[in-house]
């Protein structure tokens, strides 16, 4: 990741009040692992060991606890006229989608 990259995903980190939530080494001393959370209070028991296979990384296991009280009549509709899709627009325009599809065939492009 450029720089330039690595300085975009931390302000969109920032942006959007989000907290790493795995602060204990995956492979070796090295943490490599991200699960971002904005309500770190519903996340505990974060334990890392064992391995899947004969990967060389630690399998992380966590809680992801839930209100079990009174459930809430709260609803929330997302409102995509303010949404900033600035970030997708880049992301499609810079893609070079004939090279990316170049081998498929229809069907599989009616798949995605």
């Amino acid at each position: 990741m450029s720089g330039r990259q690595s300085r975009r995903f931390l302000e969109c980190i920032d942006d959007n009040a989000l907290s790493q939530v795995i602060d204990i080494p995956t492979r070796g001393d090295a943490i490599l692992d991200l699960m971002l959370t904005n309500a770190s209070e519903l996340i505990s028991d974060v334990k890392t060991g064992g391995s899947l296979g004969c990967s060389d990384h630690a399998l992380v296991e966590f809680t992801v606890v839930r209100d079990m009280g009174k459930a809430r009549g709260i609803v929330r509709t997302l409102n995509f006229g303010k949404a900033n899709f600035q970030l997708f627009n880049e992301f499609v325009s810079r893609t070079p989608w004939e090279t990316v599809l170049r081998d498929r065939g229809r069907t599989e492009l009616a798949d995605l």
